[in-house]
C-alpha cells in the first residue's frame, strides 16, 4: 500500500472514529474511562498535558472533582492540555497541535502527562507513534494508553460480529502484554492494567453495578483497558575502590610490619637458644 493510500485509510478511520465517539455508545464508555483515569491525574493539576486520540477528548473534558479538605469543587487533571490533530481539517481550536503522529513537534521531556486515547488501534505507524509519546514524557511524567479490549466481552461484537469491518471493529487491537512489550522497548515499564467499560454485547451503556463489580475486583472482561507506565528507573552502578594488602605497609609511615615484626620474633628466639 502506498503513502498515499495509507494517509487515506487513515483520514477515513478519523472520520468514523469522530462518529462513533459522538454516539450514545462511545460517550458511555468515554465517562467510565474519565472514571478510571481521574485517580491518577488527583496530583497532577498544575502539570502540562497531551492528548493523542482518535477522536474523543478525555483530559480538557474531565469532570470537576470535590477537594475532601475544603469540600470545594476543583479541576481535574493537568493545568495546560495539548491537544494533538493529524491535520487542520481534525483541529479543534487554533491551539491545537497540528503535526504527523511518528513527528511530534514538542521537545523532549516536556509532558508531565500524557495520554493515548485508542489512537495505537488505527495508527499506522503505532510503533513510532508509541516511541514519539515516550519521547516527550518526563522521567517523572506517566504515559496512559486506552485500548479495546481483544479478550473482553466486545470481542463478541465487534471483532466476530457482523461490525468487524466498522469501527472500532477495523482496527489492530493489541493485548496489555503486546503492549509491555512495546514499552519496554522505549524504555517505558507498566505500573498498572486497569479494565473498564463492562457491558453485554449489544447494550448501549455500562450499568452501574456491573461497572462497580468489575473496577472492584479489575477484572479482564472489559471493553477497554488503561495501561499506566513510567520511564524505567536506571541504578547507578557503584564501583567500589580494590583494595590489596599483598604488599607490606611501609614502615616509615605506620610503624613495624607483621612481617617485620615476626623476623624479629625469630632472631629473639634464636638468640634465647643460644
Amino acid at each position: 500500500m502506498s503513502t498515499s493510500q495509507e494517509d487515506d485509510a487513515w483520514h477515513e478511520r478519523l472520520a468514523q472514529s469522530r462518529r462513533y465517539w459522538g454516539s450514545e455508545r462511545g460517550k458511555a464508555l468515554v465517562a467510565v474511562q474519565q472514571a478510571c483515569l481521574g485517580p491518577v491525574l488527583e496530583t497532577r493539576r498544575a502539570q502540562h498535558g497531551l492528548e493523542l486520540s482518535a477522536g474523543a477528548t478525555l483530559l480538557a473534558q474531565m469532570p470537576p472533582s470535590s477537594d475532601g479538605r475544603t469540600g470545594s469543587t476543583v479541576t481535574t487533571g493537568p493545568a495546560h492540555v495539548i491537544q494533538w490533530a493529524s491535520s487542520r481539517h481534525y483541529a479543534e481550536h487554533p491551539a491545537t497541535l497540528v503535526c504527523p503522529p511518528e513527528a511530534l513537534a514538542l521537545p523532549d521531556e516536556c509532558i508531565d502527562v500524557t495520554v493515548i486515547h485508542h489512537f495505537l488501534e488505527h495508527c499506522p505507524n503505532a510503533h513510532r507513534g508509541l516511541a514519539e509519546a515516550a519521547r516527550v514524557t518526563s522521567d517523572n511524567g506517566v504515559l496512559v494508553i486506552f485500548g479495546f479490549h481483544p479478550l473482553g466481552l466486545s470481542l463478541l461484537e465487534h471483532r466476530l460480529g457482523r461490525k468487524r469491518r466498522e469501527y472500532p471493529g477495523n482496527g489492530i487491537w493489541k493485548t496489555p502484554s503486546r503492549l509491555r512489550d512495546w514499552l519496554a522497548f522505549v524504555d517505558f515499564e507498566v505500573e498498572r492494567v486497569d479494565y473498564c467499560g463492562f457491558r453485554v454485547p449489544g447494550a448501549r451503556a455500562c450499568r452501574e453495578h456491573w461497572e462497580t463489580l468489575g473496577r472492584r475486583y479489575n477484572l479482564p472482561w472489559g471493553a477497554s483497558y488503561m495501561i499506566r507506565a513510567r520511564r524505567k528507573r536506571h541504578r547507578a552502578r557503584i564501583q567500589r575502590p580494590g583494595f590489596s594488602l599483598q604488599a607490606p605497609v611501609a614502615s616509615r609511615q605506620f610503624g613495624a610490619t607483621r612481617l617485620q615484626l615476626a623476623a624479629q620474633d625469630n632472631d629473639t628466639s634464636k638468640r634465647k637458644k643460644r
